[in-house]
């Protein structure tokens, strides 16, 4: 998340630009539009050479829980005759597409994401590769099981802990329904993630010397939770606040979503549900029933993690 937060910082005029990036659609493209082929769905306008347009297209699949999209897969492009004043569309074929443009922030988080996929082969096999904080959700006073396998049939390796809060009384910073119980998540597979390195609810923000001995003690090991059970807050990605995409990718279609209490979404609270990740991407539902892929999460209870 370091990283993340790095390239966030130095790359915010990008997210800025992105946020009018509808105003600068070129004419050609409401043309292309009628010539989309069956099955995808159109994202931006991101290049016209002469007479030839290329509009990014991600299968409309892409945000569903049951088939979600990958980072690490190979993109496709429409690419568009255009008139000779390269005004209209005349004719579209649906082309492989090569890595990120070079004028865009995607260069950056491809490097990110190609490390990630160079980690595969550590995980176990389907899996996809992931990297971020979240937290257990799950208020069950038996705990959240972390399992074996990606399956409710897998043998119990451990649970962790549901909302805790000190008998004495914490820090003024204590979440209203207490501490959660906070992991990394490592990969997705078939609604369950793969996660590692839970911790003591609120042992990070609580006093050394106060936080009890005696507190509930998560299973720490790697294992599987279901993805129902997981929540976590917007990190600052460095893409356009305010709503999600149709596809783990900055140029995919944008859909503007709300926050819980209204307003735009930003790095202030968390999605409602996250159904499914890949790479730093999240596919979530935000407060107001938007689902599409929010990138960077993060597992900061007591402030945001912009």
């Amino acid at each position: 998340m370091r990283a993340l937060g790095l390239i966030a910082a130095t790359i915010l005029c990008v997210a800025t630009q992105a946020a009018s990036a509808d105003d600068a659609e070129p004419a050609w493209r409401a043309s292309a539009l009628a010539m989309l082929p069956a099955g995808y769905v159109a994202g931006t306008a991101y290049r016209t050479e002469g007479s030839t347009g290329y509009l990014a297209v991600y299968p409309i699949s892409s945000n569903d829980p049951k088939s979600p999209a990958s980072v690490f897969a190979t993109r496709q492009t429409l690419v568009v005759a255009l008139t000779p004043d390269a005004t209209r569309a005349v004719s579209v074929a649906l082309k492989p597409r090569s890595g990120p443009d070079p004028d865009t922030d995607d260069t950056d988080f491809a490097k990110l994401h190609a490390d990630l996929a160079a980690k595969r082969s550590t995980l176990p096999d389907g899996t996809e590769p992931c990297d971020f904080g979240a937290w257990s959700v799950d208020k069950d006073p038996d705990g959240l099981n972390v399992r074996a396998e990606p399956s409710i049939k897998a043998r119990v390796l451990g649970t962790l802990p549901p909302p805790y809060r000190l008998k004495l009384g914490g820090s003024e910073n204590t979440p209203d329904g207490g501490w959660l119980t906070e992991f990394r998540i490592l990969g997705f597979k078939n609604g369950w993630f793969l996660i590692e390195g839970a911790k003591p609810p609120g042992k990070d923000y609580e006093d050394d010397k106060k936080y009890p001995r005696s507190a509930p003690k998560p299973y720490a090991g790697r294992g599987w939770v279901a993805s129902n059970k997981v929540g976590a807050s917007y990190a600052n990605g460095a893409t356009r606040m305010g709503g999600l995409f149709q596809a783990p990718f900055v140029d995919a279609k944008w859909m503007p979503a709300q926050r819980e209490l209204g307003g735009a979404i930003d790095t202030d609270g968390g999605p409602k549900h996250i159904f499914a990740c890949s790479g730093l991407w999240g596919l979530v539902e935000s407060q107001d029933g938007v689902r599409g892929w929010w990138r960077g999460l993060c597992s900061n209870q007591v402030t945001n993690c912009s």
